[in-house]
């Protein structure tokens, strides 16, 4: 039941950093969707749904390097937590304060906090990493978004 239970914690906890972040960065997405968007940008439902599913693989590879019993899992959940913050913080730069070019350097920062994860993962439990390849591949398609809506807002 224990094991149940840290899995589930685990899943809620990057469900929770995303809602939360979401919840203070709503007040800006009426002066966002005003704004220019670049092509290939996707429908407004697509993101909730590709934030959830994401949030919910991060949370799985985050349970299963803290019950690998690894030495090494403790700075492994230390970039965890690290791409987390910088996770939580870029939709508020980019969608409450629009800071569209302070958010892409930051979009950046949080793109190589992953990279270094997956890698730290995949030194543990390559599954783990692997599981977060979709979350890169999303931030890294965000930062064409981002960028994008810099240069054509600016």
């Amino acid at each position: 039941m224990k094991s149940k239970t840290n899995l589930i914690i685990a899943i809620l906890i990057p469900l929770a950093v995303g809602s939360i972040s979401a919840y203070i960065s709503r007040a800006g997405m009426a002066a966002y969707k005003m704004a220019e968007q670049p092509p290939l940008s996707p429908p407004d439902i697509v993101f909730p749904i590709v934030w959830t599913t994401l949030y919910i693989l991060m949370g799985i590879s985050s349970y299963m390097i803290y019950t690998s019993g690894s030495s090494k899992s403790g700075n492994a959940l230390k970039w965890y937590g690290a791409q987390l913050v910088l996770n939580f913080f870029w939709s508020i730069i980019f969608f409450r304060a629009m800071l569209f070019l302070a958010a892409f350097i930051w979009l950046l920062a949080l793109i190589a906090a992953i990279g270094i994860m997956i890698y730290k993962f995949y030194n543990i439990r390559p599954a783990a990493a692997y599981l977060n390849i979709p979350y890169i591949l999303w931030c890294i398609f965000a930062a064409y978004l981002n960028f994008g809506v810099y240069l054509l807002n600016k």
